[in-house]
């Protein structure tokens, strides 16, 4: 149950960051100015989420108690992989953007770029 809440947590931190990127990409700037203004503005809401998401579980792992044992358990991977994804999303995301994402032309969209990619040159009649 961990596992799959921060999956889906870390997953959406990193898909928003490099969406925004996109956009701005799509706006007429750098791969580089894109991933870095994207990393800026989407540094508060990473964060925010989190350390909702940690300081709200630090209460499970700490629990003492019936049954305590099996719910610490659950907390103690929450915050730890929670801190350990946040640190991904904010370092690895953008290098990684940096290497694989395809440099975007201002005004292109996903469709021609999509297009654009599968289209074969048409060999001559000479």
């Amino acid at each position: 149950m961990g596992l799959i809440t921060l999956i889906g947590l870390v997953t959406k931190n990193g898909i928003l960051m490099v969406e925004f990127a996109n956009q701005l990409q799509d706006e007429g700037k750098t791969k580089a100015e894109a991933i870095l203004e994207a990393s800026v503005m989407r540094l508060r809401p990473i964060l925010m989420t989190a350390g909702t998401m940690i300081l709200g579980c630090i209460p499970l792992a700490l629990a003492h108690g019936a049954g305590a044992e099996s719910r610490q358990q659950i907390g103690w991977v929450i915050v730890g992989g929670m801190t350990l994804g946040t640190f991904l999303t904010l370092f690895v995301v953008p290098a990684a953007y940096l290497l694989i994402a395809r440099t975007r032309k201002a005004g292109e969209t996903e469709a021609e770029e999509t297009d654009s990619e599968t289209a074969k040159p048409i060999p001559s009649a000479i």
